[in-house]
């Protein structure tokens, strides 16, 4: 036997030991289904907000489209985002039920 094998066998068995104590423990996630179901929903309303957002250009760089300008794009998809990032918050300060 080696000078120091002795110590290096105690570790190890102590980390094993710790590995057991973890694995008895039922794992958990962060959040409760509710609150995964929210985060979803929040995403899916970003979503469409972008989506609400996107089109209105002009297929000629030189003819203006005032379309851009219109009100789905400059108040109604930027208050849906708006009301996707609040729904997210609330999914993350939610707390889970038990």
């Amino acid at each position: 036997m080696t000078p120091g094998t002795s110590a290096n066998f105690a570790c190890s068995s102590r980390k094993q030991h710790n590995s057991y104590q973890m694995d008895d423990k039922k794992q958990e996630f962060l959040f409760g289904k509710e609150n995964y179901k929210f985060l979803l929903i929040g995403l899916a309303v970003i979503v469409l907000g972008f989506v609400l957002m996107a089109g209105g250009g002009s297929d000629d760089p030189k003819v203006f489209n005032p379309e851009i300008f219109n009100f789905r794009r400059i108040r109604l998809a930027p208050t849906v985002v708006l009301i996707g990032f609040g729904i997210v918050i609330f999914s993350i300060f939610k707390k889970p039920l038990k």
